[in-house]
């Protein structure tokens, strides 16, 4: 759940009303645009670019540094970082800015993930919060969410979820301060979400459990060691995503998903204050440690009556403190 409230965070700032709307017609006029975006104070830059003018400064100072993004006569780095969070944030098709530019642009984002993915850390033995204090151990939340795309209509049977739209399943990993540890789109959305998760552990060492820890996931998975599921029948489950593809290629839009995933976390890291995010706690916490890391995905009785264990101790103490 933690995941999807992560991408339901990020598909809101989508949703922000747009407050300069017209294309970039020229250079005077996106130099103009650009001008009264960045130097009009931060509100005008987070409602067209979904962040601040110091976090806009900083990611285009790492593309053009890590993610070998240049700029040419025309087109600075800025403009084109500039249009490219424009069209992200306001689902707008590419009228502003060339294919190469935006192309470059996103391969930039791509070349920032050993910067921006948020390294695993567990739940801490004297961790003293109410809720995360029975997770010891626990190096976040990871589960599969459903984004619409497109795709040729040969591949269009591969792509069909269960409820008949066209979508992307994509697995995303997120650690307890909402920020983005592992992310994988990519699959089709007629894939179950076991198989995608097996899929992960055996051919990225990204996505790995070290024994001894675990993620929370939801009932679609195994309770199985290293994955922690609730019993069956609990609902929390969000919706969906019902927002209109992309309009790039299949091979794009995924690239998109990641990018989008990448800037999240640059915002979090970097602004200090999210309207849609103020009530979330940013959380300390130590980093792992273990080399061993889990290579299956199978249930486990060991790990269920561990489960088992947990919930009963839980309930023991809130009947101790409601009773």
């Amino acid at each position: 759940m933690m995941c999807l409230c992560l991408l339901e965070l990020i598909k809101k700032r989508n949703e922000r009303k747009m407050i300069c709307s017209r294309p970039f017609i020229n250079h005077a006029s996106r130099l103009h645009c650009l001008d009264s975006i960045i130097g009009n104070g931060d509100l005008q830059c987070v409602h067209q670019l979904s962040m601040d003018r110091q976090t806009f400064g900083l990611l285009c100072e790492l593309l053009r540094s890590r993610g070998k993004v240049k700029g040419d006569d025309l087109v600075t780095v800025e403009d084109q970082v500039c249009m490219f969070l424009h069209i992200l944030s306001h689902h707008v098709k590419n009228r502003t800015i060339s294919s190469r530019y935006f192309n470059s642009v996103v391969k930039g984002v791509l070349g920032l993930q050993s910067i921006l993915l948020r390294a695993p850390k567990p739940v801490p033995e004297n961790c003293a919060d109410g809720m995360w204090k029975w997770f010891k151990n626990c190096l976040g939340a990871l589960d599969g969410t459903y984004i619409r795309v497109r795709v040729p209509k040969n591949d269009k049977p591969r792509y069909r979820t269960r409820k008949g739209e066209i979508a992307t399943n994509v697995l995303g990993v997120c650690s307890r301060d909402m920020k983005f540890i592992f992310v994988m789109p990519g699959w089709e959305g007629s894939a179950f979400d076991s198989r995608i998760l097996c899929d992960a552990i055996n051919k990225l060492t990204s996505s790995r459990v070290p024994t001894s820890y675990y993620y929370l996931v939801d009932v679609r998975y195994s309770n199985a060691e290293g994955f922690l599921a609730p019993y069956r029948g609990t609902r929390y489950h969000l919706s969906e995503w019902r927002d209109g593809p992309s309009f790039y290629q299949i091979k794009t839009q995924c690239y998109i998903i990641t990018a989008c995933c990448l800037l999240h976390n640059l915002i979090r890291r970097e602004m200090s204050v999210d309207p849609l995010e103020h009530e979330l706690l940013e959380i300390d916490n130590n980093e792992v440690q273990d080399a061993n890391n889990i290579t299956t995905l199978e249930a486990s009785d060991q790990w269920t009556g561990w489960r088992n264990d947990l919930a009963d101790a839980m309930c023991n103490e809130w009947l101790e403190n409601h009773g």
